[in-house]
């Protein structure tokens, strides 16, 4: 699999785990389903950031993310 796609799809994991962890915060009950998410899209990071040779920065992401949503639209 391709440490890009790994990449992006960790990132809207994460991103989409927010929501979430924050209404289950709001309404006082254990964010079980949301941090489960999280954990998940941060193994995911955590496995693109290890596997890719030449490594990532910040200034990377709005690149990867763009060339990733493009191959697969496409």
């Amino acid at each position: 699999m391709d440490t890009d796609l790994i990449l992006v799809v960790g990132l809207v994991l994460c991103a989409l785990s927010v929501p979430s962890l924050l209404s289950a915060y709001a309404e006082g009950r254990a964010p079980r389903s949301g941090a489960v998410v999280m954990l998940i899209g941060g193994v995911l990071i955590v496995v693109a950031l290890t596997q890719n040779p030449r490594g990532y920065t910040f200034a990377d992401l709005p690149n990867v993310f763009f060339t990733v949503i493009g191959r697969y639209l496409n």
